[in-house]
């Protein structure tokens, strides 16, 4: 299958980006070093361009309700310009892909998921979509630029007279930015360091790449690829789909509990909930190397009696910690922070504790 191409596809390679297929698309997975990109985003501000995500608006006087049909998370809670983190559980205790509800007006949604879930989720919401919401698929047509870290206000405040330093974590507005109308500014991201994602039509895309970085310049502003995104959100516990959570990852095991609300009926809430009252086997805990290595996916986990009780599902090297942290499942009884467990480095066990998430507590 040929990969897909991003808007500024052609400006990443000029930038010097080395591309790799992720998802589907042709991605920059860095410019400099993945190090030296990790500390930019931690320290001052960096851009990613993560265009390859996907975006459907849900609308009409039945979109709330099959909102809350397909999702985890309550959504009649939100109130105009907020999104919610949730998740679309599958009927078989699973999860189709998590993802974030914007709430544009009571009847005006839109969600963003995953890249590499973009035709599994539009088939699976339009499959339960059988009370007449209306749905449109933008994936193709809508840029996104994620623009995060301490300075990702001052870098970008110049662009715009919306003031960026009260568009609350989570929260959004729609406004105008280096001239361009329309924009949604959200108060969201993958890296735990603060900042914005901005999502811009694609004709629009490269015109607001060049004057976010004219603008940020004075804050020595850095395009960032997928390589530290990926640490950076490692950093910081959050899940990445395909790896700490899947088709077969309750939400309940993945500790998205706080997403998973019992107050109203979705797919597969009754299963669930039944799990929420027995409890669960395993738990996906956050971790850090005491000895010298790197913990990679699918590494195995052993208590200190050699038995094994959980595998890794993300690992690295951190960069803002200088030691091998990562996720994965263990049973449950290993899962309590300052728990000693090993992993399975190649032919070693490496000493490892469980920590509280996040990760790397800044």
């Amino acid at each position: 299958m040929e990969l897909k191409k991003v808007a500024l596809d052609q400006l990443h390679q000029d930038l010097g980006a080395k591309m790799v297929p992720f998802a589907g698309y042709n991605m920059p997975v860095r410019y400099s070093s993945d190090i030296e990109e990790h500390k930019a985003v931690r320290q001052s501000v960096g851009v990613f361009d993560v265009s390859h995500m996907g975006e459907f608006t849900v609308k009409g006087p039945k979109a709330l309700e099959l909102i809350q049909k397909v999702t985890s998370n309550d959504a009649s809670k939100l109130v105009d310009g907020q999104a919610q983190y949730s998740c679309l559980p599958n009927d078989k205790g699973g999860i189709v892909d998590d993802l974030i509800v914007y709430k544009f007006a009571d009847d005006d949604y839109m969600l963003v998921v995953n890249a590499s879930n973009i035709e599994k989720d539009w088939e699976w919401i339009s499959s339960h979509n059988d009370i007449g919401a209306e749905l449109e698929n933008l994936s193709d047509k809508i840029s996104l630029f994620a623009v995060q870290g301490p300075k990702a206000a001052a870098a970008l405040q110049s662009l715009t007279n919306v003031d960026l330093e009260k568009v609350k974590f989570y929260h959004f507005t729609v406004g105008t930015v280096a001239g361009i109308d329309n924009m949604i500014i959200s108060g969201t991201g993958y890296t735990g360091a603060g900042g914005f994602e901005l999502y811009v039509d694609n004709e629009e895309a490269e015109a607001l790449w060049k004057a976010i970085f004219e603008s940020g310049a004075s804050h020595d502003i850095k395009p960032i690829g997928l390589g530290a995104r990926d640490t950076l959100r490692l950093e910081m516990g959050y899940c990445l789909y395909g790896n700490d959570i899947t088709d077969t990852t309750s939400p309940l095991e993945a500790g998205l509990g706080w997403i998973t609300k019992f107050t109203k009926d979705f797919i597969n809430s009754g299963d669930l909930k039944k799990q929420k009252e027995e409890g669960v086997q395993r738990k996906l805990v956050g971790f850090e190397l005491t000895d010298k290595g790197i913990p990679r996916a699918h590494y195995e986990i052993y208590d200190e009696q050699d038995e094994l009780i959980g595998e890794v599902t993300s690992g690295t090297m951190s960069p803002s910690m200088g030691k091998g942290i990562g996720l994965g499942y263990v049973k449950m009884g290993y899962h309590k922070p300052g728990t000693e467990i090993m992993i399975a480095v190649r032919n070693r066990k490496l000493k490892a504790q469980v920590v509280k998430l996040p990760i790397y507590k800044g």
